[in-house]
């Protein structure tokens, strides 16, 4: 391959020149051949239709296209003529020989003076003006010297079509000739290129071959005398030294080498931050202690890890702080752990410990001491000292104890019952636990709901609100229900999977699906599209806490309010006595921005607060909802019936109408009525249906 690539650079420099020389000269000979025959074609045309437009003059003046054909014949015999034609003033043809091109003369060429050119696929066309001869004459001045008494005016055009295939040939042939003679004198050269480089390159590969074994690793290897000049001795001594330099280089290298791939192996498997091994070594340890036990019954234990308080102090100080904590935390803990036991940081504040060889006695010692030299830590910064604490959760790896990706999600769900049970704890995983049963409960209904949000799997029921006085009989109070589908189409009730939004923040969006599925169905001209009296519709819509307290949520929801005037003054939205109780500034704060646009507020499930009574003054609510605990065997519990009095009496005290919910009998509703509440809502008066009968329903109570 060298042999060839030096031979062939050697051939090419002996010929190229000459191949880039002789291609030039016959290029131009014959490039300027072919350019003298077509403009050589070009001129005969021009003259040809140069000298006939004079000619047919008078043809073309008196209008007699007879008088034309001899003449026109005559042009079309000649060479390359494929046709001739005659236009009048007008443009239209007068006479013609030949093919004829356009059945009038082209606009664009009826302006031009002298002889225009056109050219067309296979033809040039070639126009000229006819002009008529008008003799001036001046009875009062004589013509000075030089200037004319003749006056031009077009009379007509002559039109020449000349063909280019005899035009093409001689030109294809000037080509092909050229082109043999450049291959000639080429071949000539390549053989005298090929002695000559074959001379050159011979001591050159010698000192190639040897070069390119030394290349493939043969360090030993040395250039032997070629025989040749002092260039090529120049070349043999300096291709033996250097051969000798890179030997002793590349022992040198290799031991750098061997130096670097430690490190980028240790890089590669390691935390940068702590030092630690990462996720990914990690989990190939775990890997292997799990083969371990199913192969060999051995017992391993998998701890994971969440530090407490971590955030506050990473937000309070800073990342400079975080990443100190987390350094400090990670010495205290492998301080604690055998050699052979595996100490990680899965990102963040997360930690992994993997306990090779030990039982669950053991593993919650380890895992207890952890856990308190981590409590009894205090980290300073910036004089300022933090308490942090850890929640650990502990699963056994045994024998058929599952996957890798099983006992990292045990762990992590033990992790989170000891969170919830208070942080700074350690939680044993047990596969009967009920904490871990709800929280794999809530995970998958979590996932669910995403699920739903993204291929419109929830929907909107709705569920009227009655009035109890028929004074309010044409009221129309419709509160507006979520549902969801599972895979087969049945309905899920809100309470299977809303706690779980709750816990992991998905009420916003569950929340800000229903109002814009309720403005798109609905539209913000409902009052206009129903001719009745804003105040006495309402939509009744159900906010959770979270939604409330987010910021970003509150924020939209007053832009879409904005966006659509009036639309407020048709929308109530039920809050719960606990959201409200739990940050009452924020809740007021949101009811004081919403009620700016007509907004209503309800307090739903009121009774089921400790501190109900104290906290609803301070509340600007239009409607107070009872819990349905107290309605719905009011019928039958005097204590029932008493607290349902108290309440109703408390709302007429403030001014706010009161719902009572959960009305499933006719005895329950005459007790109702019996007490005077104002509204009242029910199975019993109106099951829950879907959201697209809402408009019939409307029009079959004559709302329109």
């Amino acid at each position: 391959m060298i042999k060839t690539g030096i031979r062939a650079r050697v051939f090419w420099l002996s010929i190229v020149p000459v191949m880039l020389i002789s291609s030039a000269l016959m290029g131009y000979m014959a490039f300027t051949r072919v350019q003298e025959q077509e403009e050589s074609l070009i001129e005969r045309g021009a003259a040809t239709v140069r000298h006939l437009a004079p000619a047919v003059e008078y043809g073309v003046i008196s209008g007699n296209p007879e008088i034309l054909a001899p003449l026109l014949l005559s042009a079309t015999r000649e060479p390359d003529v494929k046709g001739v034609t005659i236009f009048d003033a007008g443009g239209a043809p007068l006479t013609h020989a030949g093919r004829i091109l356009w059945g009038r003369m082209p606009p664009g060429y009826m302006v031009i003076e002298g002889v225009g050119r056109m050219e067309m696929e296979g033809s040039l066309v070639f126009f000229a003006p006819v002009q008529r001869t008008v003799v001036t004459t001046d009875d009062f001045q004589m013509p000075e010297e030089g200037n004319t008494p003749y006056l031009r005016q077009n009379a007509g055009w002559v039109s020449l079509e000349l063909s280019k295939e005899n035009l093409f040939k001689s030109q294809w042939q000037i080509i092909w000739q050229s082109t043999a003679i450049l291959l000639v004198g080429l071949l000539f050269s390549a053989l005298l290129g090929w002695r000559l480089g074959r001379h050159i390159t011979r001591p050159i590969l010698s000192l190639a071959r040897s070069v390119e074994r030394i290349g493939e690793g043969r360090l030993t290897e040395r250039v032997a005398s070629i025989g040749a000049g002092d260039e090529f001795g120049i070349l043999e001594r300096g291709i033996n030294h250097m051969a000798g330099s890179l030997q002793a280089a590349h022992e040198q290298m290799q031991e750098r080498i061997d130096q670097a791939t430690a490190r980028l192996v240790y890089q590669a498997n390691h935390d940068a931050l702590t030092g630690l091994v990462n996720r990914n070594e990690f989990e190939h340890r775990l890997s292997k202690a799990i083969a371990s036990s199913n192969q060999h019954g051995r017992t391993h234990a998998l701890c994971y890890m969440d530090l407490d308080q971590f955030k506050v102090i990473n937000d309070t100080c800073g990342h400079a702080a975080g990443d100190e904590l987390l350094r400090q935390v990670a010495l205290m803990l492998k301080d604690l752990l055998r050699e052979r036991d595996t100490l990680a940081r899965l990102g963040g504040d997360e930690f992994a410990l993997l306990l090779e060889n030990c039982d669950l006695k053991d593993a919650s010692e380890v895992a207890e001491a952890c856990r308190n030299v981590i409590r009894q830590f205090r980290f300073k910064w910036d004089n300022r000292l933090f308490n942090i604490g850890v929640s650990i959760g502990l699963v056994m790896v045994e024998q058929g104890s599952g996957s890798m990706a099983d006992l990292l999600s045990a762990a992590d769900a033990a992790c989170y019952v000891a969170k919830d049970r208070g942080r700074n704890q350690v939680h044993v995983y047990q596969l009967a636990d009920i904490d871990m049963s709800r929280h794999r409960g809530e995970m998958q209904w979590v996932a669910r709901i995403h699920k739903a949000l993204e291929d419109n799997m929830l929907r909107l029921y709705w569920q009227e609100i009655q009035p109890v006085s028929e004074q309010n009989a044409a009221a129309c109070h419709i509160e507006i229900l979520m549902r969801m589908l599972d895979d087969d189409g049945n309905v899920i009730l809100p309470m299977a999977f809303i706690p779980a939004a709750e816990r992991y923040g998905l009420m916003p969006s569950l929340d800000r699906w229903t109002i814009e599925s309720v403005i798109k169905a609905c539209g913000s001209t409902i009052a206009e599209r129903f001719q009745i009296a804003r105040k006495d519709c309402m939509f009744a819509i159900n906010l959770s806490g979270v939604s409330l307290k987010n910021r970003e949520f509150r924020n939209w929801l007053q832009d879409t309010l904005k966006d659509r005037p009036g639309l407020g003054e048709l929308l109530c939205f039920e809050i719960t006595e606990t959201a409200a109780i739990g940050d009452l500034v924020t809740i007021n704060d949101f009811i004081a921005e919403l009620k700016a646009f007509g907004c209503r507020f309800a307090l739903d499930d009121f009774g089921s607060g400790l501190s109900s009574f104290g906290y609803l003054k301070n509340l600007k609510v239009d409607y107070l909802k009872i819990d349905g605990a107290f309605v719905q065997d009011m019928a039958k519990d005097a204590l029932d019936y008493s607290m349902v009095e108290a309440i109703n009496r408390i709302g007429r005290n403030v001014g706010i109408k009161t719902v009572a919910e959960y009305v499933e009998s006719k005895e329950v509703l005459d007790c109702l009525r019996e007490i005077g509440i104002d509204y009242v809502q029910g199975d019993y008066l109106h099951r829950p249906e879907p959201f697209a009968g809402l408009i019939a329903r409307l029009r079959r109570v004559g709302l329109q």
